[in-house]
């Protein structure tokens, strides 16, 4: 790819952060789009099992338990979706705790039909939440910019047009600059690539402060230091297949996080990294077959526990959703995820 100048309007060119707002929560952007919403163009963990819901609740519970069981506990669902896992949770909470629940899901989409009557459909958080905000796939759709390394070794920004099409514009330069050199430091080697997060982390820690006490918990597609890819992450999604990434509102852009540059971002004791398989171990999800004497006594049972080990797998396995980044993070109680 050779350097050009900076992107302009009249030109069509402009950076990715842009052009992705644009395509993903413009007007007519794919998430503001009516009809199935995310679950018709790819699969997440809340559309694999209704497993992954009962664990969040369970993760719920154990912060309701550090709170001290409060009057009010709140659930926050960010990038809500069509209200999936916000209604898989409600479904699988416990009547003690679901009678004190506020359940709230945020999301910029128009609140779809037959929604409980409880959940709150808001286009941006509340704030002085008192319990857990869950982000399930959303800080990997914070558009970001994307920076490539020219022949001369000079990081620049990625200009895009609304048909794929790609040029370099300036170098990157200011806070995005420094972000790149203390999370994702390219080396002078034409063509290498990055994403550049400072947006999510400053996502992040807006989200993590409308806690007033509880836990946050970011869950996506991730990456740590040590571990970058060398030509980025960017892509898209539509109807359940992988494709090029065109911001042209067809489809969902999405890159991976840098998952530790956002534990980072709050400055706040007691972040917690890991991965999906071993957050959801400590939430009772396990892939283990029944034993074989069940279906004897229990033909029935036997059939829904080895169906129920088949999703636990799905969700735990490694080169899969197992691998996905589970950020938590407390806010004013101890480690929630604690065997």
């Amino acid at each position: 790819m050779t350097a050009g100048t900076r992107g302009t309007a009249e030109d069509g060119f402009r950076g990715w952060r842009e052009a992705a707002r644009e395509a993903l929560y413009g007007p007519d952007g794919f998430y503001r789009r009516p009809g199935a919403g995310p679950a018709g163009h790819f699969r997440t963990s809340v559309h694999a099992s209704p497993l992954y819901a009962r664990a969040v609740a369970r993760l719920l519970g154990r912060v309701d338990e550090a709170l001290g069981r409060p009057p009010a506990l709140d659930f926050v669902d960010m990038a809500a979706g069509r209200g999936e896992l916000v209604t898989g949770v409600l479904g699988a909470l416990p009547t003690d705790v679901s009678a004190r629940v506020r359940p709230c899901a945020v999301e910029l989409a128009a609140r779809p039909p037959g929604l409980d009557d409880r959940i709150v459909w808001r286009d941006e958080p509340p704030e002085g939440v008192t319990g857990m905000l869950f982000a399930n796939e959303w800080l990997d759709n914070v558009p970001v910019d994307v920076a490539e390394v020219d022949a001369s070794g000079t990081p620049r920004y990625v200009r895009v047009r609304a048909d794929g099409a790609e040029r370099l514009g300036e170098p990157v330069a200011g806070p995005d600059a420094d972000w790149l050199d203390r999370w994702w430091p390219l080396p002078p080697e034409e063509g290498l690539r990055a994403e550049i997060g400072l947006p999510r982390d400053r996502a992040w820690t807006a989200a993590v402060g409308t806690l007033t006490r509880g836990a946050a918990v970011a869950v996506d597609y991730a990456h740590t230091a040590g571990a970058r890819p060398p030509f980025g992450t960017l892509t898209a999604f539509r109807e359940g297949r992988e494709t090029a990434p065109v911001p042209d509102g067809s489809r969902d852009l999405t890159a991976h996080v840098a998952l530790d540059a956002c534990a980072a971002a709050p400055a706040l004791p007691g972040a917690r990294l890991l991965p999906q398989r071993d957050a959801l171990r400590a939430l009772g999800v396990a892939g283990g077959r029944p034993p074989l004497s069940l279906a004897s006594s229990d033909p029935a049972g036997y059939v829904r526990a080895l169906a129920a080990a088949g999703e636990a797998a799905e969700l735990t396995a490694q080169g899969g959703l197992g691998d996905f980044g589970w950020l938590v993070q407390p806010v004013g109680v101890g480690d929630v995820l604690a065997a």
